[in-house]
């Protein structure tokens, strides 16, 4: 099976001394998001799980334990790198240190297992149109060879987005398309493919691989092997989405970036309050079991069916 560490929280930012610990210990428990009391215990024997997957913004702090990673068939690492100053992303490292952390990873998994997100993207004053595509550009340059694919989406006005960047706008259609025509010319000249997150079909006509960013064909890309999925594995994280996101052992409202257009965390408020919370040893990522909990192992199985691919 795929595991998903990614899509509520950064890891390997913040949590790499606790990530190291499960694998050490081979399990992982998680907390529903919708019913706390809910526990699921997953497994990560590298038998059952096949894939791990990593979404970023700064996956320095895992570079020096890339061994531990080994026992498994396969990782996918997605790591994003904006133009944004810290007035929007108050934490993320100088985008210098994430350009050397991509080519360090790129360097130890293979340029198969690293997509470079440059998303979401906004408008405003100060990115505009024109600065996006220099800085696209520039970007591109210095990822040349290191990555295949770099994934684009525009911003997604989200209650909790608007709550924590209300001055922050949607997009408009006729800039998407300005926008993702030059930035595919762009990729295909530094040797990558552009494809878009969730943004329905609007971009393929100009060039962008509308597909998914994180499906089947993608991690099998990954692991040079063919994945058979038992029937109703595979589905969407949402509606606008293609991608299968896999289990997830992220907890929302734990990631220090404090990105003002972020999804997953409800304020820097209950950040600081969650990672307070944390205790590397604990088998939880925030906090540790509470009376009333109900604990289930998920059913996990190795998905690989052993035919190597090109």
């Amino acid at each position: 099976m795929i595991l998903q560490t990614g899509m509520r929280t950064d890891i390997p930012a913040f949590y790499t001394p606790w990530f190291l610990n499960r694998l050490k210990e081979g399990y992982v428990l998680v907390r529903s998001p919708y019913a706390p009391q809910r526990v699921t215990r997953y497994s990560l024997s590298p038998d059952v799980v096949d894939l791990v997957g990593f979404c970023t913004k700064n996956p320095g702090p895992m570079l020096p334990h890339l061994d531990a990673l080994r026992p498994y068939a396969g990782q996918h690492w997605s790591v994003t790198l904006t133009p944004y100053g810290r007035e929007i992303e108050p934490h993320v490292p100088p985008k210098e240190q994430v350009i050397e952390n991509i080519r360090a990873l790129s360097a130890a998994v293979g340029p198969a297992s690293v997509a470079w997100r440059y998303d979401p993207i906004l408008l405003n004053g100060t990115y505009t149109e024109e600065r996006h595509l220099a800085e696209f550009s520039r970007m591109a340059a210095a990822l040349d060879g290191c990555v295949e694919v770099c994934v684009i989406s525009f911003l997604d006005l989200y209650q909790k987005v608007q709550r924590n960047f209300p001055e922050a706008r949607a997009v408009p259609a006729a800039a998407r398309i300005r926008l993702g025509r030059a930035m595919a010319r762009i990729a295909k000249s530094h040797h990558m493919r552009l494809k878009a997150c969730a943004e329905g079909d609007e971009l393929a006509p100009y060039g962008v691989d509308c597909s998914g960013c994180m499906t089947m064909e993608v991690y099998e890309h990954a692991l040079h092997a063919r994945l058979s999925p038992p029937p109703g594995a595979v589905h969407p994280g949402r509606k606008e989405c293609a991608c299968y996101l896999g289990g997830d052992i992220g907890a929302y409202d734990s990631c220090g970036h404090l990105c003002r257009y972020c999804y997953a965390n409800a304020s820097p408020e209950a950040v600081r309050r969650n990672r307070r919370l944390h205790d590397p040893a604990s088998p939880f990522l925030i906090g540790g079991p509470l009376p009333g909990d109900e604990v289930r192992d998920a059913r996990q199985e190795s998905w690989l069916d052993g035919q190597l691919h090109f």
